[in-house]
């Protein structure tokens, strides 16, 4: 392999790697995902995606965190394949499957993508924990003042602390501890949310397997879903993470939850692979 093509998006800061490997098979592997998301010698990315053919859906859509390890959903990620995926059927709406399931993205307004991320799990066996757990608000704590956090799998398990100043939250060195606590036997991303005064919430967000990220899709489909069940907001509310906004709404008529938000292209390039990391 001499190299591979791909293209370079984000949406919000949160950056990916987007390999099209339905008519030209690219293999992948974890040392060559964490090779070309190493931000110093790779081309550096949050997640590596790969299109793959799906009997089922317009896409599959398979994605590897920076650490080498699969995940089963990325929210940012679907939209900015789910735009790909729009331009070039030249059509308003597309499926995607990933490990977690399809899903639906279509046109927004002013060049924003939408997509239906399903519902939520709620049951603690479906997050997983590692234990019963009442997942509204779980019999945990990680610092003082930093406890009984929310608890929700998006196709990927998700943990959502409520404190008084996200910005504040010691992220660094909080999120790691979550993310590989037994509780959480497949590690956990962790979000710190604090409302605004105009009733928007503040997240800040510790990425299983990628670390402290500008955004994360799931994590603000897993923040509104938590917010909602402990009261906070009415099913609605504009996420603010370091990165901007996604408007979220955790739908009551069919219990689906939508994320709306831009997405853009950075560059574009050819990988060109020493034998030490290429793919078999």
């Amino acid at each position: 392999m001499d190299g591979i093509q791909f293209l370079k998006m984000h949406g919000l800061g949160n950056d990916f790697v987007i390999v099209d490997s339905r008519n030209s098979p690219v293999e992948i592997n974890e040392t060559l995902a964490q090779a070309i998301a190493d931000r110093r010698t790779g081309v550096g990315c949050d997640q590596l995606i790969v299109l793959e053919p799906s009997a089922d859906a317009d896409v599959f859509m398979r994605i590897w965190n920076a650490d080498g390890s699969q995940a089963g959903a990325c929210g940012n990620a679907t939209r900015c394949v789910g735009a790909l995926m729009i331009a070039g059927a030249r059509r308003n709406d597309v499926s995607i499957e990933t490990v977690a399931g399809i899903l639906k993205a279509s046109s927004a307004p002013d060049g924003y993508i939408t997509v239906d991320m399903g519902p939520p799990r709620l049951g603690w066996d479906q997050i997983p924990l590692a234990r019963a757990m009442d997942t509204a608000r779980l019999d945990y704590a990680v610092a003082p003042g930093i406890a009984s956090p929310g608890a929700v799998s998006m196709g990927n398990p998700h943990v959502i602390f409520f404190v008084d100043d996200a910005e504040s939250v010691k992220v660094e060195a909080l999120g790691p501890v979550v993310e590989k606590d037994s509780l959480f036997p497949e590690r956990a991303n962790v979000s710190f949310v604090s409302k605004n005064a105009d009733g928007s919430l503040r997240v800040v967000v510790w990425e299983r397997g990628a670390g402290r990220t500008p955004a994360c899709g799931s994590a603000a489909c897993a923040v509104v879903v938590a917010a909602t069940r402990r009261g906070l907001i009415e099913r609605k509310a504009a996420i603010w993470m370091d990165g901007g906004r996604l408007d979220m709404e955790w739908r009551a008529e069919d219990d689906h939850v939508i994320m709306t938000g831009p997405v853009a292209v950075a560059f574009s390039g050819v990988i060109a692979l020493p034998p030490r990391v290429q793919a078999a």
